[in-house]
């Protein structure tokens, strides 16, 4: 319900199931199929490869270079932005400045407005929280609209690249949106993808630190495939087995809603005997399900091997599309932009392997920094892990060239 406040019920991931939460979802679906998506890769290619020429100048700066890499990527492919450079990041400093709201307002208000929802009733003028929900929301609101009105002027003068929004656009009619209602939808990925897909490549740099066979045994892959002349591109993945069970490894291992969005039933349920009544909030145990030793029996090691058996998959197929892990969600609810998730982990990841080594830092006193592979920070929308040290170093002495070279081919 605080969910609802704060977005007008516009936000397909709090929006109550029914016909308007089933055209959101169609026209996402539609939006980032995996045909869909397709059309993106130039863009999660260009914005990997500018993530590792940023991370060979400051490579203790490799957070934050990622997290502009990927709220870049989906912006560009939300509203066909060219690349958004960092010293010219305000745009993503105003959307992140919403998903703190949103969050924030979340973690604070969801147990009470949720659990007691005749606190919903209360007058406005008693309640500083519904005043600060519906501000929140016209605020939030002019933002998206303005970016989908400046997405629709340029499409009229012929100016705008394809993206998210331009098929908004030109299937107005079918899908039957309001023009508030389709900006919400197109704002709305930005906040459900940036942080969550950032912390999953946290994670992804702290398996590295923690694993090194396992990246011994990727690059080496990569050399294989790829070889050192190079960057590896999509058109490599199919031969790139170990690389894409390493990105449903990062997911599987520590993912980055362990507990999901919360749910309610629809109608009365039973399960082992107990009755679950309509209208019961359900909180989804990802974090459980992953670690299922009966799916996954050595569930706490990084082992993405678990991925070259198709029977890790084929267990969870019915709910999560095949991908062996319920990271993403399940049935219906499932995460609507996971193919554009997916294909932004793999080319982030085999592009970072390829140009880097990634190993545990060494204090003043040389001694070896292990970071914790259990500490975390919960920030409401993802959990990521807590800081911690790691060395990045460039795999071999071209990379800085190569590297800069196909910046330079990009921007011709």
């Amino acid at each position: 319900m605080a969910g609802e406040m704060l977005t007008g019920g516009m936000a397909m991931v709090f929006a109550r199931y029914g016909s308007f939460w089933r055209r959101l979802r169609g026209a996402a679906r539609h939006g980032f199929s995996t045909k869909a998506v397709e059309k993106y890769q130039a863009t999660l290619a260009s914005e990997a490869a500018q993530a590792a020429f940023d991370i060979v100048q400051t490579p203790a700066d490799w957070e934050k270079r990622l997290k502009r890499a990927i709220a870049s990527s989906i912006l560009r492919a939300t509203y066909g932005w060219p690349q958004i450079k960092e010293e010219e990041s305000e745009l993503i400093t105003r959307m992140e400045a919403h998903i703190a709201r949103l969050t924030n307002a979340l973690i604070s208000a969801a147990l009470l407005i949720d659990f007691f929802p005749i606190i919903k009733y209360v007058p406005t003028w008693m309640a500083k929280w519904k005043r600060d929900a519906l501000e929140w929301h016209k605020r939030d609101t002019r933002m998206f609209e303005g970016f989908y009105d400046g997405v629709r002027r340029k499409k009229m003068n012929d100016q705008q690249s394809d993206c998210f929004v331009s098929t908004l656009i030109e299937n107005e009619e079918r899908n039957g949106f309001t023009q508030k209602e389709n900006a919400w939808l197109a704002g709305i990925l930005f906040t459900a993808g940036a942080e969550t897909t950032a912390s999953a490549m946290s994670y992804f740099v702290l398996a590295m630190t923690l694993y090194p066979d396992v990246m011994r045994k990727a690059q080496a892959e990569l050399d294989a495939v790829v070889g050192r002349e190079r960057l590896p591109t999509f058109a490599d993945q199919a031969q790139l087995p170990y690389i894409n069970a390493l990105c449903k490894e990062v997911l599987r291992w520590r993912p980055v809603g362990p507990l999901a969005v919360p749910r309610r039933t629809i109608k009365d349920d039973w399960y082992e005997g107990y009755l679950i009544p309509k209208g019961t909030i359900v909180i989804p145990n990802v974090w459980a399900i992953n670690r299922d030793s009966n799916v996954y029996p050595d569930f706490d090691v990084f082992h993405p091997e678990r991925f070259l058996d198709d029977a890790v998959e084929k267990t969870l197929a019915p709910l999560t599309h095949s991908m062996g892990h319920v990271t993403y969600g399940f049935g219906r609810r499932i995460c609507a932009g996971y193919n554009f998730a997916n294909q932004a982990m793999f080319i982030d990841i085999a592009t970072l392997l390829w140009a880097f080594d990634i190993e545990k830092a060494v204090d003043e006193f040389g001694h070896v920094i292990v970071p914790s592979s259990t500490e975390c920070i919960d920030a409401g929308a993802a959990v990521s892990p807590a800081p911690f040290k790691c060395r990045i170093t460039p795999r071999f002495h071209e990379v800085e060239a190569i590297l800069k070279w196909e910046q330079a081919s990009r921007s011709e």
